[in-house]
């Protein structure tokens, strides 16, 4: 069965930090790239960022955060600095065997939210 278990969301005030964690399970980690989406309420899921288990190759779409693998845990990372109040979503972990951006996501999570207060 596939898992990808999200870890880590919650209530930061803007300019905190937080470090989202999503750990894998039931496919081979080293064939996907892994990563972030995010949607806030009333608006369409978009990529934050993705890393490729094969190569760490890596996407952002924010200087501000930055993602990581420890792909002896099947596990990865994303620390989110400066954190804004339009970073307020629910964070889903994504993995793509296609797509390094992890928007055409095969496997995602169940979402972890993040609220950033101003």
């Amino acid at each position: 069965e596939v898992q990808l278990v999200e870890s880590g969301g919650g209530l930061v005030q803007a300019g905190g930090s937080l470090r989202l964690s999503c750990a894998a399970s039931g496919f081979t980690f080293d064939d996907y790239a892994i990563g972030w989406l995010r949607q806030a309420p009333g608006k369409e899921r978009e990529g934050v960022s993705c890393i490729s288990s094969k190569d760490s190759s890596t996407y952002y779409t924010d200087s501000r955060f930055t993602i990581s693998s420890d792909n002896a845990k099947n596990t990865v990372y994303l620390q989110m600095n400066s954190l804004k109040p339009e970073d307020t979503a629910v964070y889903y972990c994504a993995a793509s065997r296609g797509d390094y951006t992890c928007l055409a996501a095969d496997y995602t999570g169940q979402g972890t939210q993040v609220t950033v207060s101003s």
